[in-house]
């Protein structure tokens, strides 16, 4: 099992832990109906888009990568340079919308970029000795992880977001728990 699953998994557990233990703390009670509503829609509306960023990604760059010999630039890799964490980064927000009070959001956002930054600056190091020069100049291009509004107005979605249907597949084992775990807790909170 690679060592960044294994990560998140315990990440993952130990979050989980810390919410049913201390439930009444982070999960968000009663509020008032069209605050709730917004809440979760908008918090589904993240989740959803996230995975399919997640899909997108995932499917382009299996495709495209040739066993990593190749620099994927094309796809959601041309608008962001990481867009698996951006779909991890609107899953997790989704998730707080939909569950937690409103401050948890922060301690997602904390988590976050204490695990997904240091994991990128490693693999960015990487990535220039595999492709001098060429990765650079792609830095340059292209940031990190959150797209410039530009660069979404003046690309068409279909170039930056070529979704297939197969590429779903290989994402079920994640679509589904994570659907069913985000909907069972916000039933059982009510």
């Amino acid at each position: 099992m690679k060592k960044r699953i294994k990560v998140n998994g315990i990440i993952m557990g130990l979050a989980f832990i810390l919410v049913v233990v201390f439930h009444k703390i982070f999960l968000r009670q009663s509020r008032p109906e069209w605050t709730e509503n917004f809440l979760v829609i908008t918090g589904f509306l993240f989740l959803i888009l996230g995975q399919l960023i997640r899909v997108c990604a995932r499917g382009y760059k299996a495709e495209r990568s040739q066993n990593s010999r190749a620099l994927i630039e094309g796809g959601p890799y041309r608008i962001v340079r990481n867009p698996m964490y951006l779909g991890i980064l609107f899953i997790g927000l989704g998730v707080t919308f939909i569950v937690f009070n409103w401050w948890a959001t922060f301690i997602f956002l904390l988590v976050f970029a204490l695990r997904y930054f240091p994991l990128t600056l490693s693999e960015e190091k990487k990535l220039r000795g595999m492709f001098p020069g060429t990765y650079e100049a792609y830095c340059l291009r292209v940031p990190r992880i959150l797209p410039r509004i530009s660069s979404l107005i003046k690309t068409s979605p279909k170039e930056y977001f070529p979704l297939k249907a197969v590429w779903f597949k290989k994402e079920l084992n994640s679509i589904i728990p994570l659907l069913i775990l985000v909907i069972s807790v916000f039933l059982w909170r009510r």
